[in-house]
């Protein structure tokens, strides 16, 4: 027929048409490509051999790529059987060959990812108690305790992690999923329960300090018309204020704006009058500023008679003068108590001196002292006369120091 490429090796094409494959060391018609040439006919079945062939081809790269066991074992079977009675032309036994080995493989390859998909279950399984254990810790805390908002942040958080899992984790049985997803509703149905439970509460404590501040308000606003005589009266409000409780945030921003502005009008009048009172005043510190410069002269005198005499006369007329500014209490008051502790101190030490426990004290030691030196210089003596010049000097340094310390108790 002219047919002698590579083609010809697996089929022929007889005179009628007809296009016979050899397959298995037999041959067998494959089918007829009328009104054609021999080597058209012959193209036509080689093509669909072809496309068998890439669907092998493609088969084994799903294989290398770890495709799904199932899906190889049922794409193999389909191709298994469309190579076994294929209407195409080429070598078809070496087509069964490649489909025996990958079958030889399925094993495998189902062995294989059954052990990863049970590792991926077992991780998926451990992944979820995490997020229930995590979410039960969270419901056994002690409600009075709980910081709201951050918990059900916490919450939100793990709810999105076990959805997450849902979507892209593996199937876990139906049996440990159901277990593991009641445990993780009861958590969370606990937690909304206290957290309501927590927050209708606060809402009552809310609106008992509200309405006890709102009270508080009203009675310190009333105060106004007292001015700065109502001072104490609004501190005492202050107090029941500070022991009212929360009343939210807005609510208490705007009730203590309220509270604020009054005592500002009862501290603004009480300002003003100090205000006056100081100008009042103003005279008075001029007066005592010229009596402290008469005080301070005493600083200096060791009479303390005189210096008593004198600080008396000054406290009369230091009490007749009457208020200073308040600005100035602090510092001439501190001045005038430099001069008394001065008098002071000078009484105290007369006191000290003149004390007849302390004057029979010291006559006691001081006969003591008198006879020691008496019997110490005898002993120098002696021993100057004996030629003894080291007792003579341990003498003499024993003399000195007894001697000292006569001099200090008669100062």
């Amino acid at each position: 027929m002219g047919v002698t490429d590579e083609k010809a090796a697996w089929g022929r094409v007889d005179d009628d048409g007809t296009v016979y494959v050899r397959d298995g060391g037999a041959e067998r018609a494959v089918g007829q490509y009328p009104d054609a040439t021999p080597e058209e006919a012959l193209a036509y079945y080689v093509r669909k051999y072809t496309e068998l062939a890439g669907q092998v081809s493609l088969l084994e790269q799903r294989v290398a790529h770890t495709a799904p066991a199932a899906d190889v074992a049922t794409a193999l079977a389909r191709l298994t059987a469309a190579v076994d009675q294929a209407n195409a032309v080429g070598d078809l036994d070496s087509l069964r060959a490649r489909l025996s080995k990958l079958g030889g493989t399925i094993g495998e390859i189902t062995e294989k990812q059954s052990a990863e998909a049970a590792e991926a279950v077992a991780k998926a399984l451990a992944d979820r108690e995490e997020i229930v254990a995590e979410a039960e810790r969270l419901a056994a805390l002690d409600p009075a305790k709980i910081q709201w908002k951050q918990v059900t942040a916490q919450l939100d958080t793990l709810f999105q992690r076990w959805q997450q899992h849902q979507q892209t984790g593996p199937r876990i049985p139906k049996g440990q999923g159901n277990d593991l997803w009641k445990r993780f509703r009861d958590a969370r149905a606990r937690l909304e329960a206290e957290r309501k439970a927590f927050f209708s509460e606060l809402d009552g404590a809310h609106r008992e300090a509200r309405a006890r501040k709102q009270r508080l308000a009203e009675r310190a606003e009333a105060l106004a018309p007292q001015g700065a005589a109502a001072i104490p009266a609004y501190r005492t409000l202050l107090d029941e204020w500070k022991a009212a409780g929360r009343a939210g945030k807005k609510a208490d921003d705007a009730l203590w704006a309220r509270f604020k502005a009054a005592g500002d009008v009862l501290y603004g009048a009480k300002a003003r009058s100090d205000a006056q009172e100081d100008e009042e005043f103003r005279g008075n510190l001029e007066q005592k500023l010229e009596l402290l410069t008469e005080a301070e002269t005493l600083l200096t005198v060791k009479d303390r008679q005189a210096a008593r005499t004198r600080l008396a006369d000054v406290q009369r007329r230091w009490d007749a003068i009457g208020k200073v500014p308040r600005d100035q209490v602090r510092v001439i008051e501190e001045r005038i108590r430099k001069v008394e502790t001065h008098v002071r101190k000078l009484e105290d030490d007369h006191w000290t001196r003149s004390n007849p426990e302390k004057q029979a004290r010291s006559e006691g030691l001081a006969a003591q002292l008198t006879a020691a030196i008496t019997r110490l210089e005898a002993e120098r003596d002696a021993a100057r006369a004996a030629g003894d010049a080291r007792t003579a000097a341990q003498a003499e340094e024993a003399i000195a120091a007894q001697q000292s310390w006569l001099a200090a108790i008669g100062s």
